[in-house]
C-alpha cells in the first residue's frame, strides 16, 4: 500500500463508521487522506475513494510508530473504538501509542473522537450509560487526558448516541459539557473536518450533537438495547 503525501491526514480508525465518513468528506474535496488500517480490516470503500493504507495494528506501539514516522502528516484523526463485548479495544492503548508517536515525529495537530459520558461530562449520560459503557468510558477519559497532556494542538470531539442516517446538516457543536443528544456519524464527521480547519478549536471539548434529533438513545433512555431508534 502506499505512503502519505506530505500534506495527507493520518485517520486511524477509518475503515467503517465516523473515520470513514470523515475520509469520505476530506477526498472529496481533494485532500490527501492516509488510512492506518489493520491487516483483517475490510477496506474496499477506503479502496474506491483511493485513500493511501498503512498497515498496523493500534495495540502494536512499533507499527503507529512506523505509520506516523512515514509522514509527515498535516493532522491525524483518532477515531478508534470497538464493538461491545470485543477486546482488547484500543481506545486507551492505541491511543497512548498514536500520542507518543506523534510527539516523536513532531506532528502536532491531533483530532479525538470520545463520547458524551467522558470526564466531567459524566453527569450528563444516564446511570444506564455508566452501568453498561463504565469501563470503556473510564478508558476513553484517560485517552482524553492523555493527549491533552502532551503538548499537542489538540481537539476533542465527543458524540452522544449516534446513528448511521445520512447528514441532516443540523449538528452542532457545544462546550457546554452537560449537553446529550443524538447525532448522526455523517454530520459528527462534518464537524470533526470544521475543527481540523479552524485553529480555534485548539484545546477545546466540544459536544457534538444534532437538536434536530429528539429521540434518545437506548442507553440513555435505560434501555439495554442495541437498536439505532426506538
Amino acid at each position: 500500500m502506499s505512503a502519505a503525501t506530505n500534506d495527507s491526514i493520518l485517520i486511524f480508525g477509518a475503515t467503517r463508521g465516523t473515520g470513514l465518513e470523515v475520509a469520505k468528506i476530506l477526498t472529496a474535496r481533494g485532500d490527501a487522506v492516509t488510512a492506518f488500517v489493520r491487516p483483517v480490516s475490510d477496506r474496499s470503500e477506503l479502496e474506491s475513494l483511493g485513500v493511501a493504507m498503512i498497515e498496523g495494528d493500534a495495540l502494536d506501539a512499533d507499527s503507529v510508530t512506523a505509520a506516523i514516522a512515514s509522514g509527515p502528516y498535516r493532522a491525524i484523526v483518532i477515531s478508534l473504538g470497538g464493538r461491545r463485548g470485543e477486546g482488547p479495544r484500543p481506545d486507551l492503548i492505541g491511543a497512548r501509542h498514536i500520542v507518543d508517536a506523534a510527539r516523536q515525529a513532531g506532528t502536532k495537530r491531533v483530532l479525538m473522537i470520545t463520547a458524551i459520558g467522558c470526564g466531567e461530562s459524566k453527569a450528563a449520560v444516564a446511570p444506564k450509560v455508566i452501568e453498561v459503557l463504565g469501563e470503556i468510558l473510564a478508558a476513553k477519559t484517560e485517552a482524553e487526558n492523555f493527549l491533552l497532556g502532551a503538548g499537542l494542538d489538540a481537539t476533542i470531539l465527543r458524540p452522544g448516541g449516534m446513528t448511521s442516517d445520512p447528514a441532516s446538516g443540523t449538528a452542532i457543536k457545544t462546550e457546554d459539557q452537560m449537553m446529550m443528544g443524538v447525532i448522526n456519524r455523517a454530520d459528527l464527521a462534518q464537524l470533526t473536518v470544521e475543527c481540523l480547519d479552524e485553529d480555534a478549536s485548539i484545546g477545546r471539548i466540544y459536544h457534538t450533537i444534532d437538536p434536530e434529533i429528539t429521540w434518545d438513545a437506548p442507553l440513555q433512555r435505560g434501555d439495554d438495547s442495541h437498536h439505532k431508534k426506538p
